[in-house]
């Protein structure tokens, strides 16, 4: 008995101690700082309460979470039968103070008060807000503490201001009425129905055009959404309307397994408005309407659109919402609509189809093709010659266009056919890595008329050309050339900007009839030939073998007074030249049996055609200096007859002169 005693006087000590500490004021007192350390490390706020009174019935509590954001709780409670019945009143009259504990940027005010009652096993909760500058009413009941019916009416949200208070921008405003009637939302077991509406709602230009650059005129909308949810099974229909975009959407949505049978149409006037939400530049027009149905593990999105003026239809296959096959056709997209559509400028003019068949859309193990046909295109030659800077004028430029595209894992290989007024070019096999964007394609080029180059070229040539090669563009570009030109062949490489040529047994009167020069010159020229693509600089180094010079006045003087028919010498040798852009500095060192041909640095001009070219020519120990000078293709040729005088035909020349005149005289 004596330890009985001892330990029911220890208990009722405890029980003492606890009642004193809990629910009197004098404990209240010693545990009102712990608690508020409490709060304090939760909320990370200097929260303080400046009311705390807690009975065995009773709790009167006022918490500050800091200045002007306060939480008022106070009413009845029965700790043995669990029940409670509490009112409260929660102002927050300052939120921006509060974003470490919302986790978010917050702004505004917020308010509302109510009660709540019940015990454990069912409460319900009363309550008003002016949330948004509405008028807000709600009822909430639940069973077992989780929440299974809500009864809730809001009547002029202020948009504008909820968005604020999210830390939004106020894109729009708008006042939103919302009815809420749930007589259950427990899983599997729901009844209710939302009803919800704006009015007077605009989009906010000012902001618009400050965030995104985007002009939209003055915009109003309306928004309405219905939806009756029964058992498992969502039936809705949506509306938003405006006078630059309409959305609406109905049908049945079934959440959890997710199943859905639903139609959706889009119409927006201006896609500029887009970039807000998607951050995609692109402006026009686009309609889209469709339908999704489907489950979670395989779910059919189709749709049927106009746009860029185009006959467009798509399928897609999603499992798990990601795609796994893609059927679309594209029947006549128009190229200078679709250029302008995504802000990329007037290049061409056209038809664009594509036929789309994708049986596999997972990333890595892509398989289908894609087909692309442009029809009746022309290059906008205006803007391309001013765009890219041409000397003179493009011509007018029509084009076709097939592709064909096999999707292979992660490579795209593409089949090209390019003709144009201008070329042809053909690719049989372009293979993309989508890994590390790398390319690898051959090609080969017919170009019917090389004068049409102009434009680019800025030299006037005759003739057609074919070349073929392989281009390789990963870390760097590297293009092979090969063609044949003037009996010869070319055997060119491009390293980034770095241009190598070997010319073999190339005919010089070929290549000068090709450039149109004067086609003084026939000899196999072996050549190497190193530019600098970004610095338009480069040298020249060939050789020459079986040399003859065509009919000219130079020749022409050598062959009466040094009686040496030059046109039936055959002269080797060296040509070298140097070039700097338009300019271009030549050197040459040609002999034959009995004479020989020099010039030091020749000076030629490819963009003014002007020649400057001091020629030695010894024919047959006779030395006569030429000089040509203006345009290339009639330079005017002056001879300096002062060495030639007194050379061994110079005298005979003189003496011959001499009896001549001795006779008239």
């Amino acid at each position: 008995m004596k330890y009985l005693a001892w330990f029911i006087g220890v208990l009722v000590t405890l029980v003492g101690a606890v009642y004193v500490l809990a629910f009197t004021s004098f404990g209240n007192g010693l545990v009102k700082p712990s608690i508020e350390k409490v709060i304090q490390k939760v909320t990370k706020l200097d929260s303080k309460l400046t009311k705390f009174s807690l009975s065995m019935s009773k709790l009167d509590l006022v918490l500050e979470l800091n200045t002007n954001n306060a939480l008022h709780v106070e009413g009845t409670y029965s700790l043995f039968a669990s029940s409670f019945d509490i009112n409260y009143d929660v102002k927050l009259n300052e939120l921006k103070t509060l974003e470490s504990l919302a986790g978010m940027p917050i702004d505004g005010v917020f308010k509302t008060d109510g009660n709540v009652k019940g015990d454990m096993a069912f409460v319900e909760v009363n309550g008003k807000s002016d949330l948004a500058s509405s008028k807000t009413t709600y009822h909430v009941e639940l069973k077992d503490m989780k929440p299974t019916s809500i009864i809730a009416k809001i009547q002029k949200l202020k948009l504008d201001e909820l968005l604020k208070m999210a830390g939004e921008k106020q894109y729009a405003s708008a006042d939103v009425n919302m009815d809420i009637n749930f007589k259950s939302i427990e899983t599997h077991k729901l009844d209710g129905d939302i009803s919800l509406n704006t009015s007077g709602a605009k989009i906010n230009s000012k902001v618009m055009k400050k965030d995104f650059g985007i002009d939209i005129p003055k915009t109003s909308f309306a928004m309405n959404l219905d939806a009756k949810l029964k058992g498992d099974d969502i039936n809705y229909n949506y509306k938003l309307l405006s006078n630059l975009f309409q959305i609406t959407s109905s049908g049945n949505v079934i959440p959890e397994p997710l199943k859905t049978d639903i139609k959706y149409t889009l119409n927006i006037k201006k896609l500029e408005l887009l970039k807000a939400v998607t951050g995609a530049d692109v402006r026009g027009s686009f309609r889209l309407n469709g339908t999704v149905k489907g489950v979670k593990e395989r779910m059919i999105v189709d749709g049927k659109s106009d746009v860029a003026f185009s006959d467009t239809s798509f399928e897609a296959v999603l499992r798990n919402f990601s795609p796994a096959s893609i059927k679309a056709e594209i029947k006549n997209i128009r190229l200078a609509q679709a250029l302008y559509m995504v802000k990329q400028p007037h290049y061409a003019d056209g038809f664009l189809s594509l036929h789309v068949e994708i049986p596999n859309a997972k990333a890595g193990q892509l398989s289908g093709t894609v087909k692309s046909d442009i029809k009746h295109g022309v290059l906008d030659n205006v803007y391309m010659t001013k765009a890219y800077e041409f000397k003179s004028k493009m011509p007018k430029t029509t084009f076709k266009l097939n592709t064909t595209t096999k999707l292979l894992g992660d490579t795209l290989d593409t089949r090209v056919s390019l003709d144009s007024s201008l070329a042809k070019l053909d690719v049989v096999s372009a293979v993309f890595n989508l890994k590390d964007a790398s390319l690898k394609s051959d090609y080969v080029t017919k170009i019917p008329k090389l004068d049409k180059l102009f434009f680019a070229t800025q030299q006037h040539m005759r003739g057609a050309m074919l070349i073929n090669g392989d281009l390789v563009k990963a870390k760097d570009l590297d293009l092979t050339i090969h063609t044949k030109v003037a009996n010869g062949k070319i055997d060119a490489k491009l390293h980034n900007d770095d241009f190598h040529a070997d010319l073999v047994k190339v005919d010089t009167l070929g290549l000068l009839h090709m450039l149109k020069y004067p086609e003084l010159f026939q000899a196999s020229l072996n050549a190497k030939v190193d530019y600098d693509l970004a610095e338009s600089k480069g040298d020249v180094d060939g050789h020459v073998v079986d040399g003859h010079f065509v009919k000219n006045q130079t020749f022409d003087l050598i062959k009466k007074y040094a009686h040496l028919n030059m046109y039936k010498e055959t002269f080797e040798g060296d040509v070298s030249a140097k070039i700097n852009k338009e300019k271009i500095l030549a050197n040459l060192d040609l002999k034959s049996r009995t004479s020989s041909i020099k010039t030091k640095n020749t000076k030629l001009n490819t963009k003014t055609q002007k020649i400057d070219s001091k020629l030695l020519i010894v024919a047959n120990k006779n030395p006569i200096n030429t000089h040509l000078t203006g345009d290339i293709n009639q330079p005017k040729v002056s001879v300096d007859l002062e060495a030639f005088m007194k050379s061994k035909a110079g005298k005979k020349v003189e003496k011959e002169l001499g009896r001549f005149l001795r006779k008239l005289f």
